[in-house]
């Protein structure tokens, strides 16, 4: 099969499909048994992501378990901030935190960027390659990065956050260190996710987590210039915007050059599509809570939101990525409610 025939990818591209495809955010975890087996084998988090084998191993496992139509290579945001010199640790069941923070336009200037910073991640490059051999054309590959704003989010935080206070005081505060701290992340994150598209990544989608964080004023000044001046500068494939919460700037998303935005679920698909337009391609956004739900109602679930959706535009992912603890067989159940599914 060549890759201009692939169902997710044909969605992508707006082009209409017999169903929509199907994938999941976070799909390559421990969800599945094997996932955890092979995790068992390394330390620590970082460790399992620097070793390509493994990564894509991970990545490939849900494809062969779940028969998911897109892989997505296993990796984490965090992995540009470290590459720009700001060193994150992974702290089991707690997430990520960073022993140094961004405080001040000098910690800002300490940074590298771009083709320096990029090249630190061959890791990344050298696991798209592998996972591109093992899957040997069934499904497309998806590479990732995260947007300019959750990263600076992270980097200024120093972890995860209800509030992300002192990231939102750092735009209030120092707004010209917060757009060149975006501005370095952006030139690496271009340089970055091209370099995946050479190692066989054939969409990439950027992640803006904690894009709801921001007021809509604060959003179309520190985020979406920088997705702008992504989706400008990747090229060759197409490009999936994820903006987590941000309901409020869809009219601010349709006006990127991408062809995918990505839907949480508090957005209802007709509120969507008359935001973004006709000719965007829609992707989610089942609650992922569902999952715990019976196969049954998943299934009913899943069939009511693809009928809401309507027939093509769409790419069938969960509103948010699934949790850990999310049963097997929900998540069995919600795929093969979608690869049942005829229009």
């Amino acid at each position: 099969m060549q890759n201009n025939e692939h169902l997710f990818l044909r969605a992508a591209a707006g082009e209409s499909t017999e169903r929509p495809p199907v994938w999941l955010m976070r799909q390559a975890g421990r969800i599945l048994p094997q996932y955890r087996a092979l995790r068992s084998n390394f330390p620590d988090f970082k460790a399992f992501v620097k070793t390509p084998e493994a990564a894509a191993e991970a990545t490939v496992q849900p494809v062969d378990e779940l028969g998911v139509d897109a892989a997505i290579i296993f990796s984490d945001i965090l992995v540009v901030p470290e590459a720009m010199g700001l060193n994150y640790e992974m702290i089991e069941s707690k997430g990520p935190k960073f022993p140094t923070v961004i405080r001040s336009q000098h910690d800002v200037d300490a940074l590298i960027t771009g083709e320096d910073a990029a090249s630190k991640l061959q890791y990344v490059y050298d696991a798209l390659r592998l996972t591109s051999k093992l899957l040997n054309g069934r499904v497309p590959l998806i590479g990732f990065a995260g947007a300019p704003w959750t990263l600076l989010a992270y980097m200024v935080e120093g972890g995860g956050s209800k509030t992300f206070s002192e990231a939102r005081r750092f735009l209030y505060t120092n707004p010209v260190a917060a757009h060149a701290l975006l501005q370095k992340i952006t030139d690496t994150t271009i340089v970055y996710l091209n370099a995946q598209v050479q190692a066989g990544a054939q969409l990439v989608q950027v992640f803006d987590s904690w894009a709801g964080e921001l007021t809509p004023e604060q959003y179309r000044t520190f985020a979406v210039p920088y997705l702008q001046q992504i989706c400008n500068g990747v090229t060759g494939v197409p490009k999936t915007v994820f903006a987590k919460g941000a309901w409020f700037a869809l009219e601010d998303l349709a006006e990127l050059p991408c062809q995918v935005v990505g839907l949480d679920w508090n957005i209802t698909p007709a509120f969507a599509r008359a935001r973004l337009g006709e000719n965007m391609v829609m992707q989610g956004n089942f609650d992922p809570c569902a999952l715990y739900d019976s196969p049954k109602s998943i299934e009913t679930g899943v069939h009511e939101m693809i009928r809401q959706f309507g027939p093509g535009k769409h790419i069938v992912n969960l509103g948010h990525g699934v949790y850990p603890d999310t049963p097997l067989d929900g998540v069995r159940a919600f795929v093969d409610a979608v690869k049942n599914y005829r229009y």
